[in-house]
């Protein structure tokens, strides 16, 4: 299989949704504390949790493929 773009793509959210669907699978009532425990959070919070989320995901992916 050749790996294109969009192969990869499809890969990395593949893993994003096994990854993801851990929680509730194997931890529900825990995982339910926590995604309640996130929503009680002020937006700014949230907000400076996703940029460095997104930061870091970005800097991985740049140093993952040596540009």
């Amino acid at each position: 299989m050749e790996m294109t773009l969009g192969n990869a793509i499809f890969i990395a959210f593949s893993i994003v949704l096994v990854i993801e669907g851990i929680g509730p699978m194997l931890f529900p009532r825990r995982w339910k504390r926590y995604i309640y425990q996130i929503a009680t959070q002020p937006n700014e919070q949230l907000r400076t949790i996703g940029g460095v989320m997104v930061t870091i995901g970005l800097v991985s992916l740049v140093f993952l493929l040596g540009n």
